[in-house]
């Protein structure tokens, strides 16, 4: 497969969070030739940075823990939209890449990735054309979710006509949930429907998305139902593909689902794919909250070594401190992510001086709110802290995040950008 991505996959000069381009050819993995280094203030703030080590870290920790359950990973790629990520996802093992849209598989089909679980329902024509077209590849694999008669019979038409094949998962769902079949007699309608699209629709397997729920209870008895439901189907030889595909696990809940999976992958008939996404950069809120409470459960997890580190920070200048216990930071809604929790302020540093400190929480700088693109910061009278500084802030919720940059930097850990990374939202 040739990497065609739609951009010439140059750094972009009107990018926000960049610095001087000299022309607009420079690969994005050849920003190290550019010799921009963060601290040196060869970069516009605000920017969204990534670090190398960190990333490179998370890439193998997750991969190691699945391994250990012996089941494969497939990173929802929402998170970053970025193929250059998911390319390094690929590479450190995992088994494909999951996405939600049409437009998302096409992003990631040209950026390189040969197989996607789309965990969502394929509706309308022109989203069922994109996805027809990039099955005319031979070497792309492509799986979407299906709930319904009507669904089935809308991509069974259509996909007939293209004469295309496509594969299809039954997704399995709760009452007061989100997608997915809520019952036997609903399954059994959609099993219909899709025999009667035979050569067209490959049944492939069951998925599930288990984070509508909220206490592990309730979520191990979906995951069994799903085990159920799966082997059902496999002997009763309802499945075309071999080995079928029993798929769940957002970023809270993907130890359970290990757990609860791990013995169908052994078994060899069945081929288990995890989809957690916010492991890459994870962050200092929600996820290192869910992150926490894997460590405390799960005897795997704790077993191997430092957990997953925060890897996405927003860097910005102070740009007015008009009063003595408040600062206005050059950043705000338009560049991070506040659905789950304000940025937390995490490094300061002082053009010119040696390197950055941390900023402990104990000296009481707090974000306490945001605009387009100002954000207070509360800070202590008398703190050392002046206009021109910058200031790095952790994040909680990456996805919302990453959304918002066309082009981020990964950074060394000398401040050096090594790599600009494009996104696709």
């Amino acid at each position: 497969m040739t990497i065609t991505n739609y951009s010439a996959a140059s750094i972009d000069p009107l990018s926000k969070g960049l610095g001087t381009v000299p022309s607009a050819s420079v690969p994005l993995d050849s920003a190290a030739n550019l010799e921009w280094n963060l601290l040196a203030e060869d970069v516009s703030l605000p920017a969204a940075v990534l670090y190398a080590d960190r990333i490179e870290h998370n890439l193998k920790w997750m991969q190691d823990f699945v391994t250990e359950y012996g089941v494969k990973l497939a990173p929802h790629g929402k998170t970053t939209m970025a193929p250059q990520l998911f390319r390094r996802q690929i590479e450190t093992g995992a088994w494909g890449i999951t996405l939600a849209t049409a437009h998302q598989t096409r992003a990631a089909y040209h950026g390189g990735i040969e197989r996607v679980l789309m965990a969502n329902q394929l509706a309308g024509r022109r989203n069922m054309a994109m996805i027809a077209e990039l099955l005319s590849d031979p070497d792309f694999e492509f799986f979407c979710l299906v709930d319904s008669p009507d669904g089935v019979e809308q991509l069974g038409a259509f996909f007939k006509e293209a004469r295309r094949k496509l594969q299809v998962l039954i997704e399995l769902g709760v009452p007061g949930g989100r997608t997915g079949v809520r019952d036997d007699a609903q399954l059994e309608s959609v099993l219909a429907a899709i025999a009667r699209y035979e050569g067209t629709l490959a049944l492939a397997g069951i998925e599930i998305y288990e984070g509508v729920l909220a206490d592990e209870p309730a979520v191990r008895a979906f995951l069994r139902r799903a085990v159920q439901t799966t082997r059902t189907l496999s002997q009763a030889g309802r499945f075309e593909r071999a080995p079928a595909i029993l798929s769940g696990a957002g970023s809270a809940w993907y130890d359970i689902v290990a757990e609860e999976f791990a013995a169908e992958s052994k078994a060899g008939t069945i081929e288990v794919v995890l989809r957690p996404g916010c492991y890459l950069t994870h962050d200092v809120g929600v996820y290192k909250k869910a992150q926490s409470e894997i460590l405390e459960r799960n005897p795997i997890a704790k077993k191997m070594g430092e957990a997953l580190l925060p890897a996405l920070q927003l860097w910005a200048y102070v740009q007015s401190i008009p009063e003595a216990d408040r600062a206005i930071v050059g950043f705000g809604k338009r560049d991070a992510a506040f659905d789950a929790g304000m940025p937390v302020p995490a490094c300061h540093y002082r053009p010119g001086t040696s390197e950055p400190r941390a900023i402990a929480p104990s000296e009481g700088w707090e974000v306490t709110g945001m605009m387009d693109q100002h954000a207070y910061l509360r800070i202590v009278p008398g703190a050392d802290l002046r206009v021109g500084d910058m200031l790095a802030f952790d994040i909680s919720h990456p996805c919302l995040t990453f959304d918002k940059w066309r082009q981020l930097l990964i950074v060394d850990g000398r401040y050096r950008i090594t790599e600009v990374v494009e996104t696709f939202f």
